[in-house]
């Protein structure tokens, strides 16, 4: 069954390989979607596919890669679109 979850990332989440380091799990999970930085600083990704898959990723975003200082992550459920492969915008 194919989930999408829509994910706000906020804290020193821009300039420390946030989106890339999300775009290598994904790839490696065969989720679809995308990731990209926000005027306001935080960034924002769509995540679709396994559900397991979904949220191992969405558990990532809440801590990110090491350079990372996460505040806050703001989860919200959408229909799946069933969009293909990933993308950093």
């Amino acid at each position: 069954m194919s989930v999408r979850r829509r994910v706000l990332v906020h804290g020193r989440v821009q300039g420390v390989f946030f989106r890339d380091s999300v775009r290598q799990r994904a790839d490696g999970r065969g989720l679809a979607g995308w990731v990209r930085n926000r005027d306001d600083g935080a960034v924002e990704a769509v995540f679709e596919g396994d559900q397991e898959a979904v949220e191992d990723l969405v558990r990532f975003c809440e801590s990110g890669p090491s350079s990372a200082d996460v505040e806050r992550v703001d989860v919200s459920d959408e229909e799946p679109e069933g969009l293909e492969g990933f993308a950093v915008r």
